[in-house]
């Protein structure tokens, strides 16, 4: 143990930690606080020595260095920009968007189906082969345009509690079909050649048969408009 009387000199051991007063030894300083609890950031942001404020320089890329990547082709920055535009569109303006195109875009049909403009014709109007399959229907009678009306009078006529009345209808079913069929084979055999002739080159696959589905509509209800009169030659 340490000695407590005055008459004992001071142990150089500090176990006691204990001095006399008026004694000349004094104990170490306490190691401050703001030491421990010192901020490392602060430290590197404090002026150095010579009064120079350091600064943590970034180190620029040469501009003839290697990116480290490869640069992205143009369809996939397009598709990336495209992407991003729109993400930034809430769910409900994209919906929005999309309808408002989707009305556009059928706009410009109707008004192509009614003016013929090939621009904004549907995919199955398209092309120089369907323009004449249409301007070859339009531009003669067909039988089977009249089938609708034709169909009402027998119609009515089968209705009527009278044997011979529909005796005449019946016959006048077989007589509209018969006119129908060999109409639809003269008026095939017709456009398949001068389609032979004119586009020889060309694809004309289901030409015909679009011609013929355009031969049973009337002529007031066919779409794309009739752009020829009757008699006038494609």
């Amino acid at each position: 143990m340490c000695a407590t009387s005055p008459s004992v000199p001071l142990q150089d051991d500090w176990c006691c930690r204990i001095v006399p007063r008026g004694a000349g030894v004094h104990a170490p300083d306490p190691v401050p606080l703001g030491f421990v609890f010192r901020s490392r950031a602060k430290e590197e942001k404090a002026p150095s020595a010579d009064g120079a404020p350091v600064t943590l320089t970034k180190q620029t890329r040469d501009p003839q260095a290697k990116k480290g990547r490869p640069t992205p082709k143009r369809n996939e920055a397009q598709s990336q920009r495209r992407s991003v535009a729109n993400t930034s569109l809430t769910r409900k303006d994209a919906a929005k968007r999309q309808r408002e195109e989707r009305r556009a875009a059928m706009e410009r049909q109707r008004q192509a189906l009614a003016g013929g403009d090939e621009r904004f014709l549907p995919a199955r109007d398209k092309g120089p082969v369907r323009k004449f399959a249409r301007d070859f229907i339009d531009s003669r009678f067909n039988v089977a345009e009249f089938f609708l009306p034709m169909a009402v009078v027998i119609l009515v006529l089968s209705m009527v509690r009278v044997g011979s009345l529909q005796s005449i209808a019946l016959l006048l079913w077989l007589v509209v079909i018969v006119l129908i069929v060999l109409d639809s084979f003269l008026t095939s055999f017709r456009l398949r050649k001068q389609l032979t002739a004119r586009f020889p080159d060309q694809n004309r696959r289901g030409a015909v048969a679009y011609a013929l589905m355009r031969s049973l509509q009337m002529r007031r209800l066919r779409l794309p408009k009739p752009q020829v009169k009757r008699g006038e030659r494609p």
